[in-house]
């Protein structure tokens, strides 16, 4: 079938559901999330499922995700087993604030009582109601540099995820950590929706990590807003490792104002289709944006990123380095674009995506791409795909180390480059043992849960 007329067809069926359910959605949202679904309703009806036309998504055929009989939930009902109990972080010393969301829900149990003064870790839903007129000055504000009907398409159905604001000149004390679950004994459709403010001189960590806890299929579509105000640090590092019926897919908007940092970390351990999307504006003189990304596929794996960093002032900096290794008939795909304006003088862009094939059947797609309208500014991108080195195989080899010892030594010290930008040291080291067992061929579990997923 031709793949515009599938994807209209799948278009179809989505748009079905939010017909027959659009009054539950309503009765059970706040006003300034319902006044959204219009434009988002018009919106999606003109862009559509994504198809390889457009250039984002040149390599990832999302149809064949996206199709194929799945409920959702349109109600917050709170689930009758105790996750505190299914689910156990097995880093204990790890000191964080933890919240759980479950199936795209802030979990009705989460307890934030020690909190520094004045900062906010609470339900999006909750916090469209509490919180009115600082939740309509940044929800949905950030959205518009993308042309994804998908973007469209979670703004039609979101209810609830994170809300989370850093007050001016206020700092978390220790990070937050955000464990997004999956859990259904039916394939399910999941929608998430995050917001993310820190205000004037705020700082703060956060750790998203998202995992599916049986052997269901579940096609989460998840968008994230960062607000970043003048001199704030936000530091993100995120974990994805679900099971390989799952697809996620994921939408981080950033907007920065003056001499404010932002960091994303992304560590793509395992998952059917992982696609990330992130889009990121340095709209103030002086800014930082860096964007890593570690993945790591195998078997029929789709682990794609693609990365849009818009230069709008002068004396910005921006860094993205993605790394990948893909084994059997794995695939993977990176498509990158720095934009500098005219005004955006002084700017100093890096992109660089490094990629290691394991086997010939695994396969990866890179196009890192400048656009420069600014003459005064230092920008390089660049790309690489190939084997293992053999120079440095046949050095490890010569020293008595064994060949299968020798190609972990080297695909581990490929990946140290991502990991070690990690900043908290206990969740850095977990990742790295967590990597170890992955480029090892084992299914690298990251938690005590007490049920299995596959």
């Amino acid at each position: 079938m031709n793949e515009t007329f599938h994807n209209q067809d799948i278009s179809a069926e989505w748009l079905k559901q939010y017909s027959d359910n659009s009054e539950v959605l309503a009765k059970n949202s706040g006003e300034i999330l319902n006044s959204r679904r219009g434009k988002a309703l018009e919106e999606f009806i003109r862009l559509g499922i994504p198809t390889t036309k457009n250039e984002a998504y040149r390599y990832t055929h999302v149809d064949e995700y996206l199709k194929g009989n799945y409920d959702a939930e349109f109600a917050n009902d709170p689930f009758k087993v105790n996750l505190r109990e299914i689910f156990k972080c097995d880093i204990p010393d790890l000191d964080t604030h933890v919240v759980l969301v479950l199936n795209g829900f802030y979990y009705s149990d989460n307890q934030l009582s020690d909190l520094p003064r004045g900062i906010i870790i609470c339900g999006l839903h909750e916090a469209s109601v509490r919180y009115p007129e600082l939740f309509r000055k940044h929800y949905d504000q950030y959205t518009g540099a993308s042309s994804d009907g998908l973007v469209a398409l979670n703004t039609l159905f979101a209810q609830d995820g994170v809300f989370i604001y850093f007050p001016d000149g206020v700092k978390l004390d220790r990070p937050l950590q955000v464990v997004n679950l999956s859990f259904s004994l039916r394939n399910l459709k999941i929608t998430r929706r995050n917001l993310l403010i820190a205000g004037n001189d705020a700082a703060g960590s956060v750790v998203i990590c998202d995992h599916t806890l049986c052997a269901h299929s579940y096609i989460t579509n998840a968008l994230t807003e960062v607000f970043a105000g003048q001199n704030a640090q936000v530091d993100i590092v995120r974990m994805q490792n679900e099971n390989s019926f799952s697809s996620h897919i994921s939408h981080t908007f950033i907007h920065q104002e003056e001499s404010s940092s932002v960091t994303y970390n992304t560590i793509s351990l395992h998952g059917g289709l992982i696609r990330n999307n992130f889009f990121s504006r340095l709209n103030g003189t002086g800014c930082e944006s860096n964007l890593y990304g570690l993945f790591l596929g195998d078997d029929k794996q789709h682990i794609a990123n693609f990365t849009l960093i818009n230069h709008a002032m002068p004396h910005g900096t921006s860094n993205q380095l993605f790394k990948g290794i893909l084994d059997d008939h794995a695939s993977g795909a990176f498509n990158g674009k720095i934009y500098v304006s005219k005004d955006a003088q002084k700017t100093q862009a890096y992109q660089k995506n490094n990629n290691i094939l394991l086997s010939p059947g695994a396969r990866m797609n890179t196009k890192p791409h400048l656009e420069i309208y600014a003459d005064d500014v230092k920008c390089s991108h660049g790309a690489t795909t190939g084997r293992l080195d053999s120079e440095a195989l046949f050095y490890l080899r010569s020293r008595g180390i064994g060949e299968k010892e020798s190609r972990q030594l080297l695909m581990y010290a490929f990946a140290d480059e991502i990991i070690s930008k990690i900043q908290i040291s206990l969740l850095r080291d977990r990742i790295t043992g967590l990597v170890d067992k992955r480029l090892r061929g084992e299914l690298a579990r990251c938690n005590n849960c007490d049920v299995r997923c596959g």
